[in-house]
């Protein structure tokens, strides 16, 4: 049982429920590029397999998501973000997302589908 005293997993200072928590539920839409990256991360930390389907772009979305239960994120470090805000309707958020035994290094790539943005794809990085 999640309360609203729960640190959200993105890294914000909010409580999950007032931060990525209202995404997930689906009573508010990430408002930028940058917020749907934490929001994803977010759902990884949290196991939200729909979420991360629902706000995967439909061209490069996969049937199905399999989610290691093993697998245990313990921090996200947004390293730039460009464009991607509320004037944009694309956007790339360059990210290190750690778990444990390693970390994640990617430029994810966002775009705006019927007003509310997706993850489309990313380049891995070294």
């Amino acid at each position: 049982m999640t309360s609203s005293r729960t640190p959200c997993p993105c890294g914000l200072p909010e409580a999950y429920e007032e931060c990525c928590g209202r995404f997930h539920a689906g009573t508010a839409s990430a408002p930028t590029a940058e917020r749907l990256m934490r929001s994803r991360y977010a759902a990884f930390a949290r196991r939200d397999g729909a979420y991360l389907l629902r706000t995967w772009h439909p061209r490069t979305r996969p049937a199905r998501l399999d989610l290691d239960p093993a697998m245990r994120w313990t921090g996200l470090e947004i390293l730039a973000a460009e464009d991607g805000s509320a004037f944009h309707t694309t956007g790339t958020v360059t990210f290190r997302a750690s778990y444990r035994g390693g970390s994640l290094h990617e430029r994810s790539r966002f775009e705006r589908v019927d007003g509310a943005w997706v993850y489309v794809d990313g380049d891995f990085l070294e």
